[in-house]
């Protein structure tokens, strides 16, 4: 025993040397080690990246670790692209191909990251995470059977696999066989009898089994644990739903709301309940917010959610009048005086200073309104989404703090604090809820965002793992057909502010050209991001995304 001892202790004492004088080959062991913390892993990966001192299969080892945590962080064009340097070096590097199957999903490039998904598990076919993913993306699309099978060979290869388990008792309930669901569900508390998705989803199919004091009980434990689960009150909300107990349904949408008031499946349920109350102006306004989608991938639950209230919108939706006047209608909105970054003098002022010039031009209804917080925001958005019903032109201004976070476009109250960057969920706007409020309109939606400028609460901003923070600007969108964004500056971009005194480059020529006759909309926005392109010396270029209707001309002054 002593010699073994011994013998251990200069092997050790060996290894320490060689360490201490080639610090890479211990990099190199953590980098390539998957069972390594994910932290450490990830460090060591990049250092030997940034040393530049890997090649080949090492190399594409390294690359797949930097582009997975471009992936974490919802960077997903640089994630794709890291992934696949990583797959020209090793192409049967599957654990690659696996995240760049995720990448691409997480983009809604479903077909991508399906092929992705499909030639990992050709190369290796016991690999259980790929049938997973791929079960995933099945069950978005509704084939539920094929996402069980993909599933069950997920849990054969991987039977750990907590998330195959769970994922299955979903497509299980949503198939009504939950005496399967159930026993899954049983399985994954074996793996981890804490794990949040568990009981959250347990209730929904004890919900539809109509077993509801099992469903609550699911439901209530969780919701004491974590008193700010969404999801799991939206659950809670369904079940009394399918139970018929819409007051309790209501409570519950209405307390998910009130935590995060961008949550499309609250606003989805809870016009649900407008509608059958015959409450059918409230119900449109819920189906507006939940409708409108910036992003290119939903969770299940959150696409169906969505897809119900364009199709309940739509139905309640009122055709036009015969006769139409072209009544317009617009929103300015200035938060300068902000309580917890540096204010911002120039906001208010220059709303004020778009809301006189479209009151100028013959807008019938102006609301123009300063130094919003978070609720006031809301009801201001609310407020003109019910004007925007009567109109055939809808337009939002909007100057202030705004930024992207996490793949999200946000504009920022005054009383928000956004100490992590997943706050802004709950404290600040998504520009999607913008968009809604303008989407009652018939003909011209025009959401104007003055608001490219550097994020204030960055420094001292909390960064989690699961979101990308932006330190300015905003990210490009892709709006709806019928929708135009127009940005004072492109994304990725800082818009400048003015000097305090005067308003800012891009409301100055906004303001100038609005008034000129008979200047068709998609170029006035051309002539304006060209003033703005030489007023700040190429400094700043203001960008418009989407498009109004292909067939009608749009204009601010008709002229003769």
């Amino acid at each position: 025993m002593l010699r073994v001892v011994s013998l251990t202790l200069v092997i050790l004492a060996a290894g320490m040397s060689r360490a201490a004088a080639d610090p890479q080959a211990d990099d190199l062991a953590i980098c390539r080690d998957r069972q390594a913390d994910a932290q450490a892993r990830a460090t060591a990966c990049e250092n030997l990246l940034k040393a530049d001192k890997v090649s080949g299969k090492d190399k594409a080892i390294a690359l797949s670790a930097r582009g997975n945590t471009q992936l974490n962080k919802r960077d997903y064009d640089q994630a794709i692209e890291t992934l696949s340097i990583a797959l020209d070096l090793d192409p049967d590097y599957v654990i690659a191909l696996n995240l760049r199957g995720l990448a691409y999903e997480r983009k809604g490039q479903d077909d991508l990251a399906m092929a992705d998904y499909n030639l990992a598990l050709q190369k290796r076919p016991a690999y259980g995470v790929p049938y997973n993913n791929r079960g995933v993306i099945y069950a978005r699309r509704g084939a539920m059977q094929s996402a069980i099978d993909d599933f069950t060979q997920s849990i054969k290869y991987t039977p750990k696999f907590l998330l195959a388990w769970t994922n299955r008792a979903r497509a299980r309930t949503l198939l009504k066989d939950f005496d399967g669901a159930i026993a899954d569900f049983a399985e994954a508390e074996k793996i981890d009898p804490s794990a949040p998705q568990i009981a959250s989803n347990r209730c929904i199919t004890y919900g539809m089994m109509g077993k509801f004091d099992r469903a609550f009980a699911d439901c209530n434990g969780l919701i004491e644990r974590q008193p700010k689960n969404v999801y799991a009150i939206n659950n809670r909300a369904d079940v009394s739903m399918m139970k018929g107990d819409l007051d309790a349904a209501l409570k519950d949408y209405n307390t998910a709301i009130q935590i995060n008031p961008n949550n499309i499946r609250a606003h989805s349920g809870r016009g649900q309940i407008y509608e059958r109350r015959k409450d059918l102006a409230q119900a449109r306004a819920d189906y507006r917010a939940a409708a409108y989608s910036l992003t290119n991938f939903d969770d299940t639950e959150v696409a169906r959610a969505r897809a119900i209230a364009q199709e309940r919108l739509a139905a309640l939706t009122q055709p036009a009048p015969a006769g139409a006047t072209g009544r317009r209608v617009a929103l300015a909105i200035g938060n300068g005086a902000y309580r917890n970054v540096h204010a911002l003098p120039n906001p208010p002022r220059d709303s004020k200073l778009i809301a006189s010039v479209l009151r100028d031009v013959g807008f019938q209804t102006v609301i123009s309104v300063s130094d919003l917080t978070r609720d006031k925001f809301f009801d201001a958005l609310k407020a003109f989404a019910e004007e925007a019903e009567k109109a055939d032109w809808a337009v939002v201004y909007y100057a202030g703090h705004g930024f992207e976070i996490g793949g999200v476009n946000y504009l920022v109250p005054v009383d928000a604090k956004l100490a992590a960057d997943k706050d802004a969920e709950t404290q600040a706007v998504a520009l999607e809820q913008v968009i809604a409020a303008v989407g009652a309109a018939r003909k011209m939606r025009l959401v104007v965002l003055d608001a490219c400028r550097d994020n204030p609460f960055a420094p001292a901003m909390q960064r989690t793992l699961s979101l990308k923070l932006v330190d300015k600007g905003f990210s490009n969108i892709e709006p709806g057909a019928g929708f135009m964004v127009v940005y004072a500056a492109k994304h990725g971009e800082t818009a400048m502010d003015g000097d305090g005194s005067a308003n800012s480059p891009f409301a100055t020529a906004l303001a100038r050209e609005i008034k000129q006759p008979r200047v068709e909309i998609r170029k006035l926005f051309d002539i304006i991001r060209d003033d703005v392109w030489a007023a700040t010396k190429h400094e700043q270029q203001p960008f418009t995304y989407g498009s109004p209707p292909g067939r009608e001309d749009f204009y601010f002054v008709a002229g003769k």
